[in-house]
């Protein structure tokens, strides 16, 4: 995890991963060879900063560690150190893997 990226506002921080699907033989499906349709998954690594239209510490229904799925296109990639990491607005965060 990187402390230069800090996400503004409503946003998060992600490490993106590839979800491998296997067949019921064990072969290995690649993410590319699957629907495009699918959500992107990843590791949230950091929390926005800011406050609501009242003032108040923005809350937010994920926490650092959460594996989420997301909507595909929805994110903002950046490289930082050779890392390749995503900004999502949590408004596009679709589910947390429990």
């Amino acid at each position: 995890m990187t402390n230069k990226l800090q996400p503004l506002g409503k946003r998060v921080a992600i490490k993106p991963q590839e979800v491998q699907e296997k067949t019921p033989g064990g072969l290995v499906i690649p993410p590319s060879a699957t629907d495009e349709r699918k959500p992107a998954y990843g590791e949230v690594i950091k929390l926005g900063i800011g406050k609501d239209s009242k003032g108040n510490a923005l809350k937010f229904n994920v926490k650092v560690g959460d594996k989420v799925f997301f909507k595909k296109y929805s994110p903002e990639e950046i490289e930082l150190d050779n890392e390749t990491y995503l900004i999502v607005d949590t408004q596009d965060l679709i589910a947390v893997v429990k």
